[in-house]
Formats: structure tokens, C-alpha cells, sequence
């Protein structure tokens, strides 16, 4: 096996990441007196794993946190980090309460979904190509699948999961000659292989001649770290084994909501 270009250390991700957690209680409502504590208590610890609390709300048996991350974390391990550390933190104060095993989990960001795939969509046009030609050569690799409904959550055994990510990846220096059918093709056709095989599901993509954007649900056992290095390695693979990409990218999370409507 090939060792891989891209590794945790020598790339830097340029992100902008929110991670919203909804809990409720199993059999009891409300909340106990102590959550407020609590939760003061857990922050520290949830910053300790890369997860800064930002707002939150409970209601009756319903609590809701929201978060912003590193790109390391996956989702499925922050809502441990996030049920698990407030758990103990209400057994330790003589208060303790019983989650339901589901629970909700939702990306946000600035921009709502509409106007993320919207962005992308119009790549071509933002750009100053004076060839309408050119401009149309790049429009025939853009992917727009409308089978992959990012408002719809992925449901399983522990709940629903909207995880939503932008990813852009740039040409190293902005000099790989990303310029012919037949590269833009193998470009479209690996991402979309790299997809399928990693369980992520590709709702938009736009190939510009020096950098890649990406609107995708990812796979919830993987974080936007890992997601962004399947991408920049399986790419790299697939064009020679050679450092194609900038060690440097962008990942943000979107949704139904910008993080101030939460």
C-alpha cells in the first residue's frame, strides 16, 4: 500500500464548523435544578475535546447544546462526548437523569444549504472567463444530484443526523493544468468513486481549473478531517501518486438553519 501524501500533520484546514446536539430525557421532566451547573462544570472539559459551547436551551425533557469544532471530531464521537461528559457531571452533583438512546444532530453554519448549493452551482459564471466556450466545457462535469436530499436526516438506531459539509480543495500553487476533458472527467469520476466507497453522498460539485467545491452529507463515524483527507489522498492517487493539492483546505458545516436562527 502507498503511503499517504496527506497526513493529519503536514495539512491545515481552514474551517468554519458547528455542531448542534438535541437530548431528551428518558422517563422523567424537567430537567433536575442542577443542570445549569452542570453544564458549567462539562465546559472545560467538552473545550478539552475541541468543542466550545456556544448556546444552549432546555425545555421539559428536551435540551439542546450547540457547539463549535475542530474538524477532527466526527459526529457520532461528539454526541458521546457530549451525553457522556453531562451525565456524569449530573450523577456527580446527586441528580441523575436518564437519556433516550436517539437523539438529534444537526450541522449549521452561516449560509443555510439553499444558498450553499446555489454557490457552487454558479461557479462558472462568478468567474471572469472571456471564452463562453470554456465556461460551458466546465458547466458538463458539474455533478447537481437531486436524488441526495441534504434537508432529509440520516436516521439510525441512535437517532437522526443532518451532517452537512462544504469542502474546497485548491490546486497546489494554482498550477496543475486542470484544463482538459479528459482530467476534469477522471476528477469528477474519482470524487464520486471516493464517495461511494467512503458512504458520503455528493448533492453538488463544481471542478474549476484550479480548485474543487463540494457539497456532501458525510458519513457520521468520520470527521471532516478524515473526510477532507479521502478526498486530497484518492485524488492525489489517482493522478500520479503527486502532491496535486495544497496541504491547506476549507470545511464548513451547513443546514435547514444558519446558527444564529438556533
Amino acid at each position: 500500500m502507498l503511503n499517504p501524501i496527506y497526513t493529519p500533520k503536514n495539512t491545515r484546514a481552514v474551517h468554519l464548523l458547528h455542531y448542534d446536539w438535541t437530548g431528551w430525557l428518558k422517563d422523567q421532566a424537567p430537567f433536575p435544578s442542577t443542570l445549569s451547573d452542570a453544564i458549567k462544570n462539562c465546559r472545560t472539559l467538552w473545550s478539552s475535546d475541541g468543542m466550545k459551547l456556544e448556546k444552549w436551551e432546555s425545555r421539559l425533557d428536551q435540551l439542546q447544546l450547540m457547539f463549535c469544532v475542530i474538524p477532527q471530531l466526527s459526529p457520532s464521537l461528539f454526541a458521546q462526548r457530549v451525553k457522556g461528559r453531562l451525565a456524569y457531571a449530573l450523577r456527580k452533583a446527586g441528580t441523575p437523569v436518564q437519556f433516550r438512546v436517539k437523539k438529534g444532530f444537526r450541522s449549521l453554519g452561516k449560509n443555510t444549504r439553499e444558498i450553499v448549493q446555489a454557490y457552487i452551482a454558479k461557479q462558472s459564471r462568478k468567474s471572469d472567463y472571456v471564452d463562453p466556450r470554456f465556461r460551458k466545457r466546465l458547466e458538463q462535469f458539474h455533478v447537481d444530484n437531486r436524488a441526495v436530499a441534504l434537508k432529509e436526516a440520516s436516521a439510525t438506531g441512535h437517532g437522526r443526523y443532518w451532517y452537512n459539509l462544504h469542502l474546497v480543495l485548491v490546486v497546489q500553487d494554482r498550477r496543475f493544468p486542470m484544463e482538459r476533458n479528459d482530467t476534469f472527467l477522471k476528477a469528477r469520476n474519482t470524487i464520486l468513486a471516493i464517495a461511494k466507497k467512503k458512504g458520503y453522498a455528493i448533492a453538488e460539485l463544481f471542478i474549476m481549473p484550479d480548485h474543487i467545491h463540494v457539497a456532501l452529507r458525510g458519513n457520521i463515524e468520520h470527521s471532516p478531517q478524515d473526510i477532507a483527507l479521502a478526498f486530497l489522498n484518492n485524488l492525489s492517487y489517482a493522478f500520479g501518486y503527486n502532491r496535486v493539492w495544497n496541504e491547506e483546505y476549507y470545511v464548513g458545516t451547513f443546514g435547514e438553519y444558519r446558527v444564529n436562527q438556533i
